[in-house]
This record gives structure tokens, sequence and C-alpha cells, in this order.
């Protein structure tokens, strides 16, 4: 089966699991990965990391997946040339790493680039590679606290709630700017850098809500908003069943889902308090509020998921962990993988969030361990000998 990205390929020097996602992300369609694994501190490179040994990692699996590792001591001079040599061949370079870092590992876009003009040169930061704070760490709880929506998402009262997905918008982002910069080197032959920041990536999580602040501003949108106080009953608006689970119902029409929903929850359609949309969503808000927590409350959330499949309302059950974990839907487009890892037996794992009919993503390789592909990458690619690669073992220069 054709691959879409056969023929690319990038040297992934990212440390940070979300900065691997990007990695793996291009892996997954075909591109070549050289994972050089040997930067910092040790990170989760494959499925026995050092942190845990022998136990299965879950994000190394998904961050690692579909690359090769080349593990390299970057503190010497000649594990230095190893990985400029190895640049000198790919068309991506992908990192996370802090600047100053790469600045003094002579990995940075203007020691690579001055070598490599059609270089496209990746790099996921904390707060974008301008301004006062290019240079702060890159942490995705100090980028989603800068957005404004921890203090918005818990009910008043309650302490802000840190959302937890800036991470990943950032990977996938990193990714498409990888793409896109890949399209204009096919069309001009010329190469450039790509950033893409978790405070970005944060912002844009956000983007419905803070782009409607920025058209019409206003103290209510600076402040979190009880679910007693949504203006329509029945959008946006959540109610518990009999048995826990919460009702989330998303119908901003009214009079459109008003004939199929009232006799659901056991209210007249002609119900004078209830019979227009200006009664529902305005004077008589809350008492509908009331009624509809009262119903829902009589019914276990399996009933009120079945009603609103078979009547095809616009509802559902909010759901814990365990529901993907289980979901036919999520397996048939490959959204979880079964994976049959040959030291852990089977496991599962998050698959393609992307359908291509033609180039579809694979599972080609599980998450390497560090350096396995040394040997073969530096002699394939790099045309050394294999006394030439004993001889860099031996001095500590290489792993594996």
């Amino acid at each position: 089966m054709p691959r879409a990205l056969a023929g690319i390929r990038v040297v992934d020097l990212t440390v940070e699991p979300w900065g691997g996602i990007a990695a793996a992300l291009l892996g997954d369609f075909g591109a070549d990965v050289i994972r050089v694994d040997g930067l910092g501190p040790p990170v989760a490179v494959g499925p026995e990391d050092e942190r845990a040994p022998g136990a299965w990692n879950a994000d190394a699996a998904l961050a690692q997946r579909n690359k090769r590792s080349l593990g390299v001591d970057l503190a010497r001079p000649a594990g230095r040339e190893l990985v400029q040599a190895l640049v000198a061949r790919a068309d991506v370079v992908l990192t996370d790493r802090a600047r100053a870092d790469l600045e003094h590992l002579g990995l940075d876009y203007r020691t690579l680039g001055a070598h490599k003009p059609d270089l496209i040169y990746a790099r996921g930061s904390g707060f974008g590679p301008k301004g006062p704070d290019a240079d702060l760490p890159a942490i995705d709880e100090l980028a989603a606290a800068r957005t404004g929506m921890m203090p918005i998402l818990p009910q008043p009262g309650r302490p802000p709630v840190f959302p937890g997905h800036g991470q990943m918008y950032t990977a996938v982002m990193l990714a498409f700017g990888i793409l896109t910069a890949l399209h204009h080197r096919a069309r001009t032959g010329a190469g450039q850098e790509v950033d893409a920041s978790l405070l970005a990536g944060n912002m844009y999580g956000a983007s419905l809500d803070l782009q409607a602040y920025l058209a019409i501003g206003g103290e209510r949108m600076l402040q979190p908003i009880s679910r007693l106080d949504a203006g329509n009953p029945m959008s946006g608006t959540m109610y518990t069943s009999a048995d826990g689970p919460w009702v989330t119902l998303t119908m901003p029409d009214t009079d459109r889902w008003w004939p199929i929903f009232a006799p659901l929850v056991e209210l007249a359609v002609d119900d004078p308090r209830f019979d227009t949309h200006d009664k529902r969503c305005g004077a008589h808000r809350l008492e509908m509020m009331r009624v509809l927590e009262a119903a829902f409350r009589r019914r276990p959330a399996a009933h009120w998921r079945a009603m609103f499949q078979e009547r095809q309302l616009s509802a559902d059950i909010i759901e814990s962990y365990d529901f993907p974990a289980a979901d036919p839907q999520v397996y048939r487009n490959r959204y979880l993988l079964a994976i049959d890892d040959p030291s852990h037996g089977a496991q599962t794992s998050l698959g393609f969030p992307i359908f291509m009919s033609e180039t579809p993503a694979r599972l080609d390789a599980a998450a390497p361990a560090r350096g396995q592909h040394g040997a073969a990458i530096l002699h394939d690619l790099l045309g050394l000998s294999e006394d030439a690669i004993t001889a860099l073992r031996d001095a500590g220069t290489i792993a594996g």
C-alpha cells in the first residue's frame, strides 16, 4: 500500500512526548523518522524505559512508534559530527529543545541551515520564536495559564482547571507546519524555520471562546458560569442521570427539537410554561431547568442514551475514559489500536486521528530501544564501515 510521506527523512531531536508525537505523526504516514537519543537526561525512548525497567511504557508506545533510533553522546564532538552528517541527508529536523542548548550543540537552525539551505527546521516552543518570553521553558501548564481558559472551566467558586490539551494541539500544528514547509520547498527549493508553541496550541484549543471575547468583550466572558446560568436549558446544559453520569443537551434551536424532546421527558408539547422558545429560554428558563433536572434523575444513563439515539436527538451521555477504551466505533476507525507486544502481550494504544482512503497511516514498528538501529543508520546513510561503527561504539560515542 502506498505511503503518503515515503521518501521524506526526519531527524527527531525531541525530548518531550508531545514533541515526539509530532514526529510520530509523520512516521505514521511513511516518513523515515530517525530518533537521535542522547540529548540530555533519559527520556521515554522505548517500552523498557530506564525509569521503569521491564514495564510497558505507554507514552513511548505512542510518541516513539514508527521510528528508528540512533543513540549518540552529544557531549562528544564526534557525536555531534555524526548528527550533523545525518542532517545533511535529511529533509526535516524536528526538536523541542531550548534554543540555548541547541546553539551550544551546534544543532540550531542557523548552524544547520547554513550548510543545507533546503532544510525544514521545526521547533516546538513554549511561547513562540519572538518576543521577551521566547526562551521561557516549554511547559504546557504555564502556557495554558496564560490563555484565560483555566479559571472559567470549573463551576463558580471552584479552583481553576488545567485542560491538558495544549500539547496535542501543538504537536499536530508542528506536523502541519512541517508539511506546509515541505510543500513550499517542493515548489521553490527553499527551506525554512517552523515554530509551533504551547501558547498557540492552548489558544487554539480555546479558539472559539477567545475569538468571541475579542469580538464582543465583556466581564461575563471572564468569569466561570454556573450551569444554571446557561441561557438555554436545552443547549450547553448538563443534568445528572439516576445512576450518576451526566446528560448533555445540544439543541439550541428548541422549536425544532421540542416536539420530539418534550414527550421524552414526560412533558406535554403544549405545556403553557414551555410552549415557545422565548418561554423556554426566557421567563420560564429556571423552571424548565428544575423540571429537566428532576426528569433526568428518574432514569439511568443507558436509558437516556437509547432514547436519544432512537429519536436522533442532539444529546448524549458524558463518559469517562473507560468508554472509548471499549467503544467499537473507535476501533473500527483505528482511533485505538489493539497491539500484541512480544514482551508485554496484549496492549492498547492510541491509533491514528486522520483517515486517508488511499494512503492510510500504519503501525510499522513499535517504539525502539535506545540506539536499536544505530549501526544500520550509520552504515546505510553515512557509509560508515563495520570497523568504524565498532570504534565509535567502543569509544562510547554511540549506543547499541
